[in-house]
């Protein structure tokens, strides 16, 4: 017996011998729960110097050392993995956070235990060992991991490659698609198909057999109502838990989608709108003034075809008959960015002209800055409006027998049709130029005024002329209302009210 227990203890010692330098930590017990031994690793694993500070026995070390499993719940201290290897259990990779119970510092860490039991010849339990592997680093990066993966917005699962499962999501996912997460975790591939309706779906499950990176492309994925949506969809290969995982990746394109269908049936009802208009369109370029397009309505006005204008600059077309008018057009367009019915004289190709109204305004085409240039034929409405002017004038070429109320109606009717230059102040004139005009609105002729002024008729004639010159007036008439219209000599004149 005595020679039985030698052998025994000379077996621990060399036990003790072999495992004391090795990185696994290693907890000895003999079958009363007492504690008998532990390496430095796993000493240093509990945080303490000697091994009378993991204590005295199963017991004592329940009381010194709080165990929580990963999900922070505390484990009860019959399910210890010390009070577990001393009722004879065999157990592997039980995973448990370890901090001791008066450690102000908290100093924690992660160790991955198993049991083991030790018998003699009888196969009686002689010794028990906890053997454990320090698991801090691997947890708290897989931790980071988490962290990251469920705060990250892009909508995310992970699926395991033995089974095709999934066993990760982040709240994107569930947001995106309306799934619960018990309605993801532990489903298949085949059952939530990511890669539904993707546009290299053979690439993308050859991939996903072969743990190989999934390059992006557009898929549809399905919701939990059913319906689908259009998302990007990638796939990147990763370890968890020592098992290969594919890293499933989204990005919602549906917003995106939505915004392109609008756009492109706006652009359909512009170019609808553009090509049946009845008004001359044109579209060109801020920059060159390059032509990008015309209407139907533009062809016909101005006798072109598209190959003739389309590409050209509104210089090479040379279509505005002025260019002062086309210069000044494009620098007002260039400073305002619109403009309002401006008028100016339009060549056709056969080089009649046409009398139009223009309004222009900017748009942008794919990003590129454009004048819009909508052209009103007014040949016909110039025509009437010339042709009353010339009744008017006829008619106010003597106007002195006309009543002063009817000559300021002419004269009105006139001006409406006729844009009026900003007019020159009466204190332009000269003083004899002043009486000139006073005895003209009193209806005097050439030579009386002559007469009144004593002066050569001829001169009076030049005074005239030049009273008209400075007024901007072509008749007795015009310069009879522009004093009116200053209140000038109101008291004089022979005409009749």
């Amino acid at each position: 017996m005595n020679q039985d227990v030698l052998i025994t203890e000379t077996n621990r010692r060399q036990l003790q011998q072999i495992i004391a330098g090795l990185s696994d930590g290693v907890i000895l017990l003999d079958p009363d729960q007492s504690i008998v031994w532990a390496n430095d690793a796993a000493l240093a694993m509990h945080g303490v110097a000697q091994i009378s500070d993991l204590g005295a026995d199963a017991e004592d070390y329940t009381s010194r050392f709080a165990l929580r499993y990963r999900n922070n719940h505390v484990v009860p201290a019959d399910s210890y993995p010390i009070n577990r290897v001393t009722r004879g259990e065999i157990f592997s990779d039980v995973l448990v956070e370890v901090s001791a119970v008066a450690d102000e510092q908290e100093r924690v860490r992660f160790l991955r235990v198993r049991s083991m039991v030790l018998t003699d010849r009888e196969d009686q339990p002689e010794s028990l060992a906890l053997i454990m592997d320090d698991v801090t680093d691997w947890v708290s990066a897989e931790q980071r991991f988490e962290r990251t993966f469920a705060a990250n917005p892009a909508p995310a699962v992970i699926c395991r490659l033995s089974d095709l499962r999934y066993i990760k999501v982040n709240p994107g996912f569930l947001e995106m698609t309306g799934y619960t997460r018990d309605q993801v975790i532990g489903t298949s591939t085949y059952e939530l198909d990511v890669l539904e309706q993707a546009q290299n779906k053979d690439l993308a499950k050859q991939r996903l057999v072969e743990g190989t990176t999934i390059p992006q492309m557009q898929a549809e994925l399905r919701q939990a109502d059913g319906s689908s949506k259009q998302v990007i969809v990638a796939g990147q290969p990763l370890e968890l838990n020592d098992e290969p995982c594919m890293l499933f990746s989204f990005v919602d394109i549906e917003p995106r989608h939505k915004a392109e269908l609008a756009l492109r049936q706006s652009e359909e009802r512009f170019a609808k709108a553009f090509r049946l208009s009845p008004v001359p369109i044109l579209v060109c370029g801020a920059g060159d003034q390059a032509v990008l397009d015309v209407n139907e309505a533009f062809l016909d006005a101005l006798g072109y075809s598209s190959e003739e204008v389309l590409g050209q600059s509104i210089t090479q077309i040379d279509f505005i008959e002025d260019k002062g008018a086309r210069m000044r057009l494009f620098a007002a367009l260039e400073k305002t960015g619109r403009l309002d019915r401006i008028d100016v004289r339009v060549r056709r190709k056969d080089a009649g002209l046409i009398d139009c109204a223009v309004s222009a305004d900017t748009v942008n085409i794919q990003d590129s800055p454009c004048y819009l240039l909508v052209l009103m034929d007014i040949t016909e409405r110039k025509r009437t409006e010339l042709e009353l002017v010339s009744a008017i004038e006829e008619v106010m070429k003597d106007a002195s027998w006309f009543s002063r109320t009817l000559i300021e109606k002419l004269a009105n009717a006139k001006n409406v049709n006729s844009p009026r230059l900003p007019s020159v102040s009466f204190t332009d004139l000269t003083a004899r130029e002043r009486d000139v005009l006073g005895l003209i609105c009193e209806g005097l002729a050439d030579k009386e005024i002559a007469a009144r002024l004593k002066l050569a008729p001829n001169t009076v004639r030049n005074h005239v002329a030049t009273v008209y010159s400075k007024l901007d007036v072509h008749s007795r008439s015009e310069a009879i209302v522009w004093a009116r219209e200053r209140g000038l000599f109101s008291g004089s004149g022979k005409s009749k009210d």
